[in-house]
């Protein structure tokens, strides 16, 4: 039995993909959120309480959901330790925040992938990854089914894009609005033009060198804009904010 198919990476390129954000750390809330008709979801490790048995919970949740939404991982930064752990516990996207180098990309590569090509460690007989076991194809064929997603939120990521792009099996860039925007100068104005200019020219660069470009936005008009524009795969809000947005608009109406 080899490795699932990973169906996140098999649809880059050939079709767009739409996903939200899961910050909350809440089983219930990722299980709800993934039955509601999204491609993919991220589990997001950077900005919210970081453990691995929380975001296992999570993993399983989406699953449980059995609507097809693919579990995508944010590690908090680019440590080979934490990549190696999220892989063996299923995930096989995996999003790494703060990319600013080649070299950087190539590390992660080689973390996401078995020996020869990588120095993920052969321990599957251990992991949820393989079924504990079960799948007994699933060293040898693990390596083609996991997508690493690198994300370029800075000034010195965007100078740096083209050699990033230049890593063969890096899979996909995404752009990171929020961070970028801080670091032009525009604290919490990721849609000004100067900001946008950046991200579609990145966007550009993306898809000219044959890789998929992904984005999030909390503006539907936004993202419906990057849908328009082909960018390959994009998030259109996030738990939190849905329901924080939602609360107070009720509360409001009450009143």
């Amino acid at each position: 039995m080899p490795a699932p198919t990973n169906s996140f990476k098999a649809a880059l390129g050939a079709r767009q993909q739409i996903g939200l954000w899961l910050a909350l750390t809440s089983p219930d809330v990722a299980e709800l959120c993934a039955g509601a008709g999204f491609d993919w979801v991220v589990i997001d490790g950077e900005h919210s309480a970081w453990d691995m048995p929380s975001i296992l919970g999570q993993v399983r949740a989406v699953a449980a959901a059995g609507a097809g939404a693919h579990p995508i991982v944010r590690i908090p930064e680019a440590r080979v330790w934490m990549v190696k752990q999220v892989l063996d516990i299923g995930v096989q996207t995996i999003l790494v925040p703060m990319v600013e180098s080649a070299e950087q990309a190539r590390k992660m590569v080689r973390a996401m992938r078995y020996p020869p090509e990588g120095v993920r460690g052969v321990g599957a007989t251990l992991a949820r990854a393989s079924g504990y076991g079960a799948a007994p194809d699933y060293v040898t064929t693990a390596n083609a089914e996991t997508c690493l997603i690198v994300q370029v939120e800075s000034r010195a990521g965007v100078a740096a894009l083209d050699e990033i792009l230049g890593v063969e099996e890096v899979d996909a860039v995404f752009i990171g609005p929020a961070d970028l925007a801080a670091d032009m100068g525009y604290p919490g104005r990721y849609g000004v033009p100067e900001v946008q200019a950046v991200i579609e020219d990145c966007h550009a660069r993306i898809a000219a060198a044959g890789k998929a470009a992904g984005v999030l936005t909390f503006d539907p008009e936004q993202g419906r804009r990057y849908l328009e524009a082909g960018v390959a795969f994009v998030g259109v809000g996030a738990d939190a904010q849905l329901l924080a947005t939602a609360a107070r608009r009720l509360s409001a109406a009450m009143r």
